[in-house]
């Protein structure tokens, strides 16, 4: 519950199917198989995860022209222009992933979210490993000679930014993102009308997949990352997503060993174990205080971390949030606080009808307002996540922000 409250988490569409994949394992004595899936979705961060869009999406994308930004925010799928409450803006409302998870914390599993997982599992693991090794020589690579971790990534960076034999690179890097060949005519195309730049300034985001799938092969081929394990490639997909992050947490023991090597200079690896053990001191700092302050619910005594010592938590936000600690807290049960005009103006804004783009008049990626759907939980372990007096609806309550 802390690390969804104190941070924005952006949900890799790979743990996803990591997740349903569970179902099809054998469960634990004294337990089925929905059991470990339920009790993974009931950790869901709720309140502020964010599903991301999908890498290939965005790779294809950026091939027929939409730039993907690299710069730390989540890629949010499904956004509609809106104009309501005297402001215009995007509504984004609950995702259709974010939904399957509420259904999956009350067992309910759809044939169709199987076979969806199944599908989207296949597409990540499966690749022609000759056709890749083929390519790889065409273009001279030897991953061999590499000696460390620092060395591969260097040589899939150089591969990835090389002019020569241009079509050789885009078709792996095609390869890779299991592209089917009908798009390979319209995509070359395309890109024949800019003079074939290289990869990394055409569609730098591709690059970087590109890059990171060199990564992996050449590691593998000298013996840097263990061929054993086949979902070691399931596991480096989750660096596909680090441009759209500030911090990357994990406890798997490759990307401990990988993910720094990708890291831009503004971003940060954190150890799962030493997160845990941070948000572990918040949740005792907070259970310190009386009853009657924590049925406020979360929101109104813990807007931000604590500022009394040096919690984990606390330096991390001291690194990406710096001057958090100067700005006064906004109590928002103060009695000055006009509720039923701001839900008012909420529900104008969330439920206006969605705009044409011809009736789009102002700039999408910097609008007035910008309105986020969820459905979540009153109370999620020993917290009220909002305030204890507030109605729920079926043991759930919709926020929207």
């Amino acid at each position: 519950m802390w690390f969804d409250h104190f941070f924005l988490t952006n949900i890799c569409p790979l743990f996803y199917v990591e997740t349903l994949a569970d179902l099809s394992k054998s469960p634990r004595s004294g337990r089925t198989a929905e059991d470990e899936v339920r009790i993974i979705a009931e950790k869901f961060p709720e309140m502020h995860g964010t599903p991301n869009v999908m890498h290939v999406t965005a790779c294809m994308g950026e091939l027929f022209g939409h730039r993907t930004p690299m710069t730390g925010q989540i890629l949010v799928a499904g956004g509609r222009p809106v104009k309501g409450g005297g402001r215009s803006g995007v509504v984004f409302e609950e995702s259709a992933e974010s939904k399957a998870f509420s259904r999956w914390q009350h067992g309910s599993f759809w044939e169709v979210e199987r076979h969806y997982a199944s599908g989207w599992r296949e597409m990540v693991s499966n690749l022609d490993l000759n056709e890749v090794a083929g390519r790889f020589r065409t273009l001279g690579v030897d991953g061999k000679s590499c000696n460390t971790l620092e060395q591969a990534k260097k040589l899939a960076v150089s591969i990835a930014s090389a002019r020569e034999k241009p079509f050789d690179r885009m078709y792996l890097a095609l390869l890779f993102l299991g592209v089917q060949p009908k798009h390979h005519r319209e995509i070359l195309q395309r890109w024949s009308l800019h003079n074939y730049p290289p990869l990394t300034r055409y569609a730098p985001y591709l690059a970087y997949v590109f890059t990171v799938e060199l990564f992996f092969q050449i590691a593998l081929a000298a013996n840097l990352i263990p061929s054993e394990r086949p979902s070691n490639r399931i596991d480096i997909g989750y660096l596909f997503y680090l441009p759209f992050s500030m911090i990357f947490v994990s406890s798997d023991k490759l990307h401990k060993k990988c993910a720094p090597l990708f890291l831009r200079s503004n971003q940060q690896f954190l150890w799962g174990p030493d997160l845990k053990k941070g948000l572990n001191e918040v949740n005792t700092h907070f259970e310190a205080l009386p009853s009657e302050e924590k049925g406020k619910g979360i929101t109104t005594f813990a807007g931000n971390p604590p500022k009394e010592k040096e919690f984990y938590v606390s330096t991390v936000w001291d690194k990406h949030l710096p001057g958090w600690r100067e700005k006064e807290e906004v109590d928002i049960l103060n009695t000055n606080f006009k509720h039923d005009e701001l839900v008012k103006h909420l529900n104008d804004f969330t439920n206006a009808p969605s705009l044409t783009e011809e009736d789009v008049d102002f700039d999408i990626s910097n609008p007035d307002a910008l309105a986020m759907q969820r459905m979540v939980r009153k109370k999620k372990g020993s917290w009220y996540q909002v305030p204890k007096h507030i109605e729920e609806n079926d043991e759930r309550t919709k926020s929207k922000k």
